[in-house]
């Protein structure tokens, strides 16, 4: 059977990334594999996990492209290159055009660290997200799982899954709870559902 080919967009230390490339090894991604990494960051520890696994990896800067549509065109290019079918932005710390995200319909993946709606859109990433969940003093936090349009955070919810915040929880320590018991679970589920459809 034909695998979705699949290309990792990231930043920094690829956590993300490797949930997936352990959910590849272990069988739960069975329709889809990982053909190349992609970094915005020349020093993102990601391109070593991609390296461990064997996996290409490839770095686009946009003050070497000098501009986001060359940024982009740049990456458009290698996803031609490995003839992607699905790209997964695990971590990727850049926001996407219009331009590129409607050329690839429902093919992009994003995890978030939050119950999209809740602490979502521009502005919202990394660290942040867990601080504003605890300013607000919610008691139900978690990891969204979502297609990427060109609203960030605003494509259609793939799977959630919600973690508790418990008492004396550090943006940090949160952060962690979240990976753990949400984005590492959901994100390997979510591309192996959608590398499915794409191969089906």
């Amino acid at each position: 059977m034909a695998k979705a080919r699949i290309a990792v967009l990231v930043s920094g230390g690829g956590t993300n990334l490797q949930a997936l490339i352990d959910a590849q090894v272990s069988g739960i991604i069975q329709s889809g594999e990982i053909q190349v990494v992609i970094s915005n960051n020349p020093g993102a520890y990601a391109l070593e996990r991609a390296a461990k696994a064997g996996i290409a990896g490839e770095v686009v800067t946009k003050k070497e492209c000098g501009s986001q549509a060359a940024f982009e065109e740049k990456i458009k290019g290698i996803l031609g290159t490995y003839k992607i079918d699905l790209i997964v932005l695990a971590g990727f710390m850049s926001i996407l055009s219009e331009s590129f995200t409607s050329a690839y319909p429902k093919r992009i993946l994003n995890v978030h660290p939050s119950l999209i709606p809740s602490f979502c859109g521009e502005g919202f990433y990394g660290l942040r997200v867990h601080e504003e969940a605890l300013r607000y003093g919610v008691k139900v936090t978690g990891a969204t799982v979502h297609f990427v349009n060109e609203i960030p955070d605003g494509g259609e919810i793939i799977f959630q899954k919600a973690v508790e915040i418990q008492e004396g929880d550090t943006p940090e320590v949160l952060q962690r709870r979240v990976m753990e018991q949400a984005e590492w679970k959901i994100l390997p589920a979510a591309v192996e559902k959608v590398s499915k459809q794409l191969c089906g």
